[in-house]
């Protein structure tokens, strides 16, 4: 038979609201849920995951790609990109390219998300993996490695890493852009080669390559303003 609470005796419901106290007190003074970077786990090796697709690996990558993005942002939570471990993140990005080698989507994270966080060690990591997943299919994935060479250049202030991502893109990738074949001329010519740069940016124009009228007169109006500069930089010549 139920009582009610006038026939509780006092100490009892004075114990209890003392109990409940202390718990609303216990609770307010822990701290917040905080996001930790090491939540991130490793992703499944790649045969398995393949096997788990039941012959749906695209369908499969899209998933992890849609899990990786919304891994930072988690119910009341907010991990910035900076604080994720990086090495553990390439993991899973080279895992989404195993399933779906098409897919540019990865790549894109790398260069555009992960690899603008203000910590130069995590963009290099970034920069790196571009460009190996480059050098495995540049045709499809010159784009990325362009823009990692821009980010060194003008981020990094690493001139030499976006020569080598701009020489790689001219030497690799037969269907890039002009803009993107032409870019190790300017990066040159930043970097006090003017002589290299007045060089390649000549036979570029001679090869052929570049058909577009006006993309023709742009560049021989330069390779005139570089060969100047080349001039005026030259120290005169002694006379007997």
């Amino acid at each position: 038979m139920e009582r009610s609470v006038g026939q509780v005796p006092r100490p009892v419901l004075v114990l209890l609201a003392a109990a409940l106290a202390l718990q609303i007190g216990w609770q307010a003074l822990q701290p917040k849920p905080s996001a930790r970077a090491e939540a991130l786990g490793v992703p499944a090796s790649l045969p398995v995951l393949k096997a788990a697709s039941l012959g749906e690996p695209i369908v499969l990558a899209q998933w992890l790609i849609l899990y990786l993005q919304a891994f930072d942002n988690q119910p009341g939570i907010s991990i910035p990109f900076k604080d994720l471990d990086y090495p553990r993140v390439i993991r899973w990005l080279e895992t989404i390219l195993g399933l779906d080698p098409v897919t540019e989507y990865p790549l894109m994270m790398a260069s555009q998300l992960y690899g603008q966080v203000p910590d130069q060690a995590k963009q290099r990591l970034m920069f790196d993996f571009v460009h190996r997943k480059f050098l495995e299919d540049p045709d499809r994935r010159w784009r990325w490695l362009a823009h990692c060479a821009l980010l060194a250049k003008h981020r990094l202030r690493d001139a030499p890493l976006a020569l080598k991502y701009a020489d790689d893109i001219t030497r690799y990738a037969r269907t890039a852009s002009s803009w993107a074949r032409q870019m190790r001329i300017f990066i040159l010519e930043d970097m006090g080669e003017l002589e290299s740069a007045t060089v390649l940016l000549g036979g570029l124009l001679a090869s052929g390559e570049v058909t577009d009228p006006k993309e023709i007169h742009f560049l021989t109006r330069r390779l005139e303003e570089l060969k100047n500069a080349e001039k005026s930089s030259s120290p005169p010549k002694n006379r007997q």
